[in-house]
């Protein structure tokens, strides 16, 4: 069957045998690095492992006790900190709309669950070197107001498939990633029935090996077509799912029968339920009202004569639909790595290490196990046992029972344990982790000061990770942002800050993008620049800009602490950082001044009124001596030299 999506002409069955055997050939040479993927994540949560020596044929035996060294350093890795986006325009009058879209992003923060997937990823990227950010519009979001909102999710590098020999995934030309979903989900996204298919690929939802009844693998593949838009082709074992040339174009849905737009799966004019897709590349300028806007058309064609003639006629105004023309799928990296899809792996790095500490660990509980009290007896006697607390023992005389005597054989593991700190010591060193970093005792620091530098040293050599993190989250806050200009149809409510710290209303709109180039078409503004905000206030450091702004108010930065303008500012700031019930703080501050300020008023009145007006001998009021001035007396002052009449006053 020929697919209304496809321009090549090719059938369902041609489309599905193309795509299945890319996927089988790309997996084929990414599986030395799947079964990494595995290893690693056996020893991150905890392995009795330990490998074979080389060159020996002895059977490897697992520890029977092992410490879980590599879980320790990458827990003492991991960040709560989630990057806040900082917008930069190409344009000087584009200022207004990056503060927007910054404004936007962080509600977005706030709304998705960026908490757990941070956590998750903070774990997973030092683990396998990356993990990747799944940025999709979900229709199904409704609202009173809206239709369709952002989802971000997170894909563990396993469900990922890249193309073979490619490192970056703009520069490829497809890739695929492979989801566990319940067969109503297929069902319910895709109308196909897929209750007799079976789970193509078990550890696409883990590491479990067993097969779910109730699932199926959701085989997803992302292409560029031939213009340099975004395809996607979705299958489950042998049944094609899903397939558009041109993805990320606007659809819509029209009635079979009538031809009417159905926004649901009714239509609303003639009650049809039968619809089909078509893609549509721009819609008609609406006003505030809802009214398509119309624009005076000319049109010129030649007469009898062969003179052209000039009419005009009148059509809707419409504006082309903007496509995000960027893969949804964003990378992070741990450390990049060249020739690698993957940035380095903690886990390669440390594991040799790992492995060496199990086998200590194994080898001194050994020993200890070995170890233990011995008691020595004369030759041929035996303790009697009884069912009291005393053992009895008959002997002959006293050289005999100087004969009896306990022995404790304690092994000495002090040389193993040392060398088991010394290998601890070298798997820090190679991650760049000290015991400052990690809030532990650090014996060679010998004051606050310097526990602080060796702290400080530690996060330098972890800058390149940070570095990879906010390198990442700029581009998927680029690809939220284009996705939000494409889908976001309707003005979408956000909250934000004023300068002055006092939460504010606004609304993000697409249209505030629109502009008209010097021909008169009308574009999309998309130029801007995506960065991470390195000054926001995270959750992390609220104590410590606490401090700091405590620290400036004593040190006079807002003027006197003890003047009440100056106790304002500071818990205003307070306020931007969520300190506890500054808000109810500055409101009495505020009525306080206000109270101040207006006593000081009646004050200066009151004292005005009181002041006697001084007069000359005949007992008239003299105007030099007194601040009272007349009509008569006082300046006119005329336009053009500075001055204003009584007129104008």
């Amino acid at each position: 069957m020929q697919n209304p999506f496809d321009k090549t002409g090719k059938s369902d069955e041609q489309i599905l045998k193309k795509w299945q055997d890319r996927l089988s050939k790309a997996r084929s040479k990414y599986q030395p690095e799947l079964d990494l993927m595995v290893e690693r994540e056996e020893i991150y949560r905890g392995t009795h492992k330990i490998d074979k020596v080389h060159g020996k044929n002895q059977k490897a035996q697992d520890a029977v006790v092992a410490r879980n060294v590599v879980a320790e350093i990458i827990e003492a890795e991991v960040s709560s900190d989630i990057p806040t986006p900082k917008v930069t325009p190409r344009h000087e009058e584009d200022e207004q709309l990056a503060k927007t879209i910054e404004d936007y992003i962080r509600n977005e923060l706030d709304r998705l669950p960026f908490e757990r997937l941070n956590d998750q990823d903070e774990r997973t990227t030092p683990t396998h070197g990356g993990d990747l950010f799944l940025v999709e519009w979900d229709n199904t979001k409704r609202t009173h107001t809206t239709r369709g909102a952002l989802s971000v999710s997170l894909l563990h590098p396993k469900q990922f498939i890249p193309q073979p020999g490619v490192y970056s995934i703009p520069e490829m030309d497809y890739f695929f990633i492979q989801l566990a979903q319940s067969k109503e989900y297929i069902k319910k996204k895709y109308g196909k029935d897929v209750s007799a298919e079976d789970e193509e690929q078990p550890d696409a939802r883990g590491f479990e090996q067993i097969v779910v009844d109730d699932l199926v693998t959701e085989n997803i593949g992302y292409f560029r077509n031939a213009d340099g838009g975004i395809g996607r082709v979705a299958w489950c074992n042998d049944v094609l799912l899903e397939y558009m040339e041109d993805y990320q174009a606007r659809r819509i849905k029209t009635c079979s029968k009538c031809g009417a737009d159905m926004q649901g799966d009714t239509c609303p004019y003639c009650g049809s339920k039968n619809g089909e897709q078509k893609t549509v590349k721009d819609f008609a300028r609406t006003d505030e009202n809802g009214i398509p806007m119309t624009k005076m058309v000319e049109d010129i064609s030649l007469d009898e004569m062969g003179n052209p003639t000039v009419t005009q006629h009148e059509e809707n105004d419409m504006i082309p639909y903007y496509k995000p023309d960027v893969y949804p799928v964003v990378l992070r990296r741990n450390v990049s790595v060249v020739g690698k899809l993957l940035g380095s792996s903690d886990v390669d790095m440390i594991r040799d290490q790992q492995m060496l500490i199990n086998k200590l660990d194994s080898s001194i509980s050994e020993k200890l196990l070995a170890g233990g009290s011995v008691v020595t007896l004369p030759r041929g006697k035996q303790i009697r046992r009884t069912d009291e607390n005393f053992k009895v023992l008959e002997v002959e005389g006293a050289e005999e029972k100087a004969m009896i005597d306990v022995l404790t054989l304690q092994p000495d593991v002090s040389r193993d344990m040392a060398f088991e700190d010394s290998t601890y010591t070298a798997m820090r060193n190679l991650i760049g982790i000290t015991d400052s970093f990690q809030g532990r005792k650090d014996s060679t620091a010998t004051s606050g000061t310097a526990k602080q530098f060796a702290a400080a040293q530690t996060a330098g050599r972890l800058e390149s990770r940070k570095v990879m993190k906010n390198a990442a989250y700029a581009d998927l806050f680029e690809v939220m942002f284009k996705f939000l200009l494409a889908y976001s149809d309707e003005p979408r409510p956000m909250v934000y800050k004023d300068t002055n710290g006092t939460q504010m209303y606004g609304m993000f709109n697409k249209m505030d993008f629109l502009k008209v180039d010097e021909a008169g078409e009308p574009y999309w503004n998309d130029e801007f620049l995506f960065s991470v905000d390195q000054t926001a206030p995270l959750a992390g450091n609220r104590e410590n800009l606490w401090q700091e702004a405590r620290m400036n108010l004593e040190n006079g930065c807002f003027g006197d602490p003890t003047d009440m303008q100056s106790l304002l500012t500071f818990w205003t700031i307070m306020e931007g950082l969520h300190y506890p019930l500054a808000s109810e703080v500055k409101q009495q501050l505020t009525e306080r001044l206000e109270q101040q300020q207006m006593q000081q008023q009646m004050l200066a009145q009151q004292q005005a009124m009181m002041q006697p007006m001084a007069t000359n001998a005949d007992g008239i009021p003299d105007i030099t001596q007194s601040g009272y001035v007349s009509p008569e007396t006082m300046p006119s002052y005329q336009e053009g030299g500075g001055s204003i009449g009584m007129s104008n006053l």
